[in-house]
């Protein structure tokens, strides 16, 4: 074997900047059996972020960095986050002299900006990706640091000087590569009608849980539904499922989160409802799953860019975020009824399906790593 390579990697905030760290890093892992060489890992994230418990969950070797978000504070908070991303970059600091890593790669959310300008520092290759259509403030701040930068699609990559930017699609995690539809829904436990995933990723997403909620009788006299609701509203939903008459409750499927689970129910489904986050433009293609997207208009409102590529392809419908009370309901009970536009929808989304941008950004990593 040759000498060990040490991957440093980050990102968090959300499911759809630490689940493609994690494809990513089985990539690097079976690229360096190929090539005899042992890989050695550490993920460095925010104590309290959904990164903390994510890592570890996926065996991986966790870095606290001190780091806070900057947009959409008062000045008061703004300046207090700034004292943590500096204090951050000290920790990335002696992160990176002790573990001495010869390739950093960063997936955005706000702490990957301390780790990022450490890397800079101490000289690291940095290996980007972006994984929504426009890139967030962080990934923006690290793109003149980077050596390479892999993008979703595209659209992306027109920002950026030829050469820097790699497009790659989006990097799946295990589970979506031999997906069976038959068996999937065999495993939920669900009959020949349609069926319904709403999801709100790790966190949730209260307003499509409080439609949900308010009519939850009418949603299971049109739909079977696999509910993905966050850990928040876990138990009020809960207890509306336990009042529902036997012949309801029987079609709902309510989880407070789900993740090796989560392929086979987008493989189980007709249609999802969601967010629009960076997940969504690699996920839903590999499942085949057409989508009704109500993107956070938040954060710079990247999710409604995500929504736009796939609503431009006909893979999806989009929804403003303040009409989801009032349309939501009419709008995918109308589709699931739609056989037709469904496949036309499901086809769509199909023709953007691409299964090998982890073992792609693998390869760049591989290439930069000193």
């Amino acid at each position: 074997m040759t000498r060990p390579l040490r991957v440093l990697l980050s990102g968090g905030g959300s499911g759809g900047h630490v689940f493609p760290a994690f494809a990513v890093a089985d990539a690097v892992r079976g690229l360096g059996n190929e090539q005899e060489t042992e890989i050695v890992f550490r993920f460095a994230g925010t104590a309290d972020g959904v990164e903390s418990e994510l890592a570890v969950e996926a065996g991986l070797t966790y870095a606290t960095i001190a780091a806070r978000a900057l947009r959409g504070r008062n000045p008061l908070s703004q300046l207090l986050s700034l004292g943590a991303t500096a204090t951050g970059v000290l920790d990335a600091l002696a992160l990176i002299a002790r573990f001495r890593p010869q390739v950093v790669f960063l997936t955005g959310g706000y702490v990957s900006a301390p780790v990022g300008v450490a890397a800079w520092l101490m000289r690291r290759p940095i290996v980007l990706l972006q994984p929504d259509i426009e890139p967030g403030w962080t990934l923006r701040l690290l793109a003149p640091l980077a050596s390479r930068i892999c993008v979703t699609h595209e659209r992306s990559a027109q920002r950026y000087r030829t050469g820097k930017a790699v497009v790659t699609g989006y990097p799946l995690r295990q589970g979506f590569h031999d997906l069976d539809k038959p068996l999937a829904r065999a495993h939920f436990q669900l009959n020949g009608g349609p069926a319904l995933l709403v999801t709100g990723a790790v966190r949730g997403a209260r307003r499509i849980n409080d439609c949900i909620a308010e009519r939850l009788d009418a949603w299971l006299t049109h739909t079977q539904l696999v509910h993905i609701s966050g850990r928040d509203d876990y138990d009020r939903l809960a207890r509306l499922r336990e009042a529902l008459p036997a012949r309801l409750r029987s079609r709902y499927r309510l989880y407070s989160y789900m993740a090796e689970e989560m392929p086979l129910a987008m493989a189980a489904c007709d249609l999802a409802v969601s967010r629009a986050g960076a997940s969504v433009m690699g996920e839903y293609p590999a499942a085949a799953l057409p989508a009704v997207l109500a993107p956070l208009g938040e954060a710079g409102g990247h999710q409604r860019y995500n929504a736009q590529l796939l609503a431009d392809a006909g893979a999806a419908v989009l929804i403003d975020d303040e009409r989801v009370d009032d349309q939501l309901f009419d709008l995918t009970t109308s589709l699931l009824g739609d056989t037709q536009r469904l496949e036309s929808m499901r086809e769509s989304m199909r023709r953007l399906r691409r299964t090998d941008a982890a073992a792609r950004i693998a390869e760049v990593i591989m290439a930069v790593a000193k």
